[in-house]
């Protein structure tokens, strides 16, 4: 694995124990960027990789000009929101040198198609999936985490998972929840925040918690090893997000847990949510009205069913394997 120093992808390779190497990718220094390439082309000299799967654009540049003298396989996985600008040097990279194209999501899948032309044979579009053995429903888990949080039977908790951060919305969601527990007078309903402090700390949080008098119904987890117990004490799960969500991993953690999921338009979310689970982005009154639709049990149950018909057959941790394994194998196939 080669990966940037001092990110959280790094610290998961260590824990994995798997071997890797760590280069300055981002670098614009000119001398920082030859010298990884120096460093890139002894590596590959000495390692002799069969195929290699580059989720950075720098890397990809860099393998893109090693492949001239090295025999390797290279795909390039474009996990990203933003569409790469259509000029000669992309065109070249996609259409050229890259040996496979794998997007994350149909908008970015549709504009290799149609702007780049990126050959057919070439493209592909591979979902995200989710270890079923970390995430799943638990009812047990379930019982006990709403018996502690004294929770009865007539409260209806929903939840965002994902980092402190002003893209993940929770601040939208917290004015949602907000209309609906003061102005619709829904006072059965608890807010679950499955996070930490990032790039916004808690207390900021807290901070939008008091000032729309919610703090006596939510609950901030703070770090947890594994969130799945309370994914499991949840009614509902929400993708407030404002933009991005290429993988849409905490919705993927939801469903795989059997949790109804609402999201925004943004990302892979109209891939895998039904459309009528979807809101626009930064609309927090939609998303109070999307929320209070999923009052209705009939509404609830439909959208549930929707989704784990698309998680069980296409969002698993298995079906990812596959679908790129099967990639791998038509890439060599070819010889």
């Amino acid at each position: 694995m080669l990966c940037l120093p001092h990110t959280q992808t790094l610290s998961k390779v260590q824990q994995s124990h798997l071997p890797y190497r760590t280069l300055p990718l981002t670098s614009n220094n000119p001398l920082t960027v030859l010298n990884t390439l120096y460093s890139l082309h002894k590596l590959v000299s000495d390692f002799k990789p069969d195929l290699i799967n580059c989720h950075r654009g720098e890397s990809f540049i860099l393998f893109g000009l090693l492949k001239k003298i090295h025999s390797f396989k290279l795909v390039r996985t474009r996990g990203d929101q933003r569409l790469p600008k259509k000029n000669i040097f992309n065109l070249w990279l996609h259409n050229k040198i890259a040996d496979a194209v794998i997007t994350t999501n149909t908008r970015m899948f549709k504009h290799f198609e149609q702007s780049f032309k990126t050959p057919k044979s070439k493209l592909h579009l591979v979902l995200g999936g989710v270890d079923t053995r970390r995430f799943y429903p638990d009812p047990e888990a379930r019982q006990h985490l709403r018996a502690k949080l004294n929770w009865d039977k007539n409260c209806f908790g929903v939840g965002l998972l994902g980092r402190f951060d002003r893209v993940k919305g929770q601040k939208q969601l917290i004015q949602a929840i907000a209309h609906l527990y003061h102005k619709q007078k829904l006072h059965h309903l608890r807010l679950v925040l499955i996070g930490f402090s990032t790039a916004l700390h808690e207390n900021t949080i807290k901070n939008w918690l008091k000032k729309y008098n919610l703090s006596h119904i939510s609950i901030i987890t703070g770090k947890v090893s594994n969130p799945k117990n309370y994914i499991n004490a949840l009614d509902l799960g929400v993708i407030a997000s404002l933009y991005s969500e290429t993988i849409i991993r905490a919705g993927l953690e939801m469903m795989a847990c059997n949790i109804p999921v609402i999201g925004t338009k943004v990302g892979v979310l109209p891939d895998i949510l039904p459309k009528e689970a979807l809101v626009e982005p930064n609309n927090p009154l939609q998303l109070a009205q999307k929320i209070q639709q999923c009052l209705d049990k009939n509404f609830l149950l439909s959208i549930l069913q929707k989704e784990q018909n698309t998680f069980k057959t296409r969002l698993t941790e298995q079906h990812f394997y596959q679908n790129t394994y099967h990639i791998y194998q038509k890439l060599f196939a070819k010889n």
